[in-house]
């Protein structure tokens, strides 16, 4: 099993964040990658499609609006993986009031690729999504 992580320091209060990315269905609000998404099961998942027009099907696993996270497993996706959990978190930064730590990390079993090329991947997705979150605060 191959695993990463990502976080970043937004200088906007945890709350804020959580207002723009904790939403299930919120991607396509700060995500460019992802220009629509369609609710399914009753809203326990998603179909994303992508710039490029590829479906991605998401599932959530876990909620928490208190917590300021959620986390999703891929059902169906052009990714070389299986068996991927993924996490996004917001944490509050002790003794910084206006600032907020951004999480994005997954889990993941690799398919005819090493780990290392599937880690390179989510790696690279996630440091792009958090660089886009970074953006979409800015301008709000």
């Amino acid at each position: 099993m191959a695993s990463t992580s990502v976080s970043r320091v937004v200088q906007a209060s945890p709350e804020q964040v959580w207002e723009l990315i904790g939403g299930f269905h919120s991607l396509p609000d700060w995500l460019p990658y992802i220009p629509k998404t369609v609710s399914e099961q009753g809203g326990r998942a998603r179909r994303l499609t992508n710039a490029e027009g590829g479906v991605i099907v998401e599932r959530m696993t876990a909620y928490s609006a208190e917590e300021h996270y959620y986390s999703y497993a891929i059902l169906q996706a052009p990714f070389p993986v299986t068996g991927y959990l993924s996490t996004l978190r917001v944490f509050s930064v002790p003794g910084r009031p206006g600032a907020a730590e951004i999480q994005w990390s997954g889990r993941f079993v690799p398919e005819g690729v090493s780990d290392e090329e599937a880690e390179t991947l989510f790696t690279g997705i996630y440091r792009d999504g958090l660089e886009a979150v970074t953006t979409a605060l800015a301008t709000r």
